[in-house]
């Protein structure tokens, strides 16, 4: 029976061409190690609850959806060097792909550097305690907390590019990896301050900040001097002229990124105005259980956006297309999952952070519906991201993010803090329309005019 068991083991994860074997490889080793990170990610929001109490960890909770919104402007250039390193390797372009690291790691010092010093000069001038609504929540100046914050942010933002030569070059689960040490890492340190130390919100920042930042920088030098070696960093290969290419996919990807910001992390920042960051925690309770959702999906999907580069270069558009079937069928599972999740919701919450946090069932079921389309979204981005056809995701995101901010005030004030959910569920419902559509025509090879841009 055992040998049987092997036997199937072996079977399965060297049957079918190369490019499926790599992306069942990935999908296994993500699932275990994100498995374990989800654990940890969940006993780490129990145990900041205990270390900070729940007004302070409301504030945490905004406070990374602002300065999240800095650290993402990358200019689109992690996903261009995704997209540029995924198509040189399936060309087998070694000089192009050393090019394009190096490349990328000194435009993003360089943005990091610039952004910053903007956020610096800006936010010296801004009244954080008034825009966040803290008054009485807090007794002490806001802004040293943002601070710190955003250096960590921009640490990690000038050594993330390391996650796109990871995923382009297959190796996903390295990147899952990374995550979860980083997590493992402020997990125990937070456990070690809860029993020695008082809750303390400029500690909670530094750790917070600087466990994934260290986690990061012993993986650079480990990871460049081993199997990444032929791709390290060097000012020596660093090219105008590769600088021009990347930008050039990159500024889609980028005003893509914004539109999505708008979208993903203004929840925090609009709760927090209109009923205060007591509520974001609430918000950010439900949100991070239904999460789960997304996180496990994302264990999936993500190879595929490489993946889908290599077959979209190699024209392979019958893979393409049973892929996307495949991917259907799976988001029909995660539906029922996600039922199961809404009727166990309560007594889950329960369990996990105590009475005296209470979240009503229609932010659980807003937030269910949501990550959904999500993972719809998910599906059909992925592979117009990975065959570079960006000018209608561009468009839609555009006017997605404009319609959102008012749409979540006005719902907000209607019907609670749920109302942000809604609206990200109702702006996503209609641009995946569009995108279901055009991803239709480009795997029967029928794209033309603005759906194959």
């Amino acid at each position: 029976m055992i040998a049987s068991i092997k036997q199937k083991i072996h079977l399965f994860f060297n049957e079918g061409d190369e490019r499926s074997r790599k992306l069942k490889r990935n999908i296994v080793y993500s699932g275990l190690i994100k498995g374990i990170a989800f654990i940890i990610s969940f006993w780490l929001v129990r145990i900041t609850l205990q270390y900070v109490n729940a007004t302070q960890y409301g504030i945490w909770a905004t406070i990374i959806s602002i300065v999240t919104w800095m650290n993402n402007f990358d200019i689109g250039l992690g996903n261009g060097l995704k997209n540029k390193l995924a198509q040189s390797l399936a060309l087998d372009e070694r000089q192009s792909m050393v090019s394009s690291v190096s490349t990328t790691y000194a435009l993003m010092l360089l943005v990091a550097t610039v952004a910053f010093g903007v956020f610096f000069i800006i936010g010296s001038f801004i009244n954080w305690n008034s825009l966040l609504n803290l008054k009485g929540a807090i007794s002490y100046n806001i802004w040293p907390v943002l601070l710190i914050t955003m250096g960590g942010f921009c640490l990690q933002f000038i050594l993330q590019p390391l996650n796109n030569i990871l995923i382009a070059t297959h190796q996903t689960f390295k990147f899952s990896l990374l995550m979860m040490l980083g997590q493992a890492l402020t997990f125990v340190i937070i456990t070690v301050l809860k029993q020695f130390t008082t809750g303390n919100l400029y500690t909670l920042v530094f750790v917070a900040m600087g466990s994934p930042v260290l986690v990061y920088l012993v993986a650079h030098i480990y990871l460049f001097s081993t199997s990444l070696k032929s791709l390290a960093p060097s000012w020596r290969f660093v090219d105008k002229k590769m600088a021009k290419s990347l930008f050039s996919v990159g500024g889609s990807f980028f005003l893509i990124q914004v539109g999505t910001l708008v979208l993903y992390e203004t929840d925090a920042l609009i709760i927090s105005n209109v009923k205060g960051p007591a509520s974001v925690t609430v918000f950010n309770i439900a949100y991070k259980y239904f999460s789960i959702l997304f996180f496990s999906f994302s264990v999936i999907i993500t190879p595929f956006w490489s993946a889908f580069t290599d077959a979209f270069a190699k024209r392979d558009f019958a893979w393409i297309r049973n892929t996307m079937k495949r991917m259907r069928l799976l988001w029909l599972a995660f539906v029922a999952i996600a039922a199961v999740m809404l009727a166990c919701s309560s007594l889950f919450f329960r369990l996990w952070v105590g009475a005296e946090i209470r979240v009503p069932l229609m932010l659980s079921i807003n937030i269910a519906l949501y990550m959904l389309m999500l993972l719809w979204n998910d599906i059909h981005t992925f592979l117009l991201n990975g065959t570079g056809k960006l000018r209608l995701q561009l468009i839609l995101c555009v006017l997605a993010a404009v319609a959102n901010i008012p749409l979540s005030i006005w719902l907000v004030g209607k019907i609670g803090i749920s109302g942000t959910a809604l609206a990200n569920f109702i702006v996503l419902f209609l641009a995946n329309i569009f995108f279901t559509y055009q991803c239709r025509l480009i795997i029967n090879e029928k794209a033309k005019g603005i759906w194959n841009k």
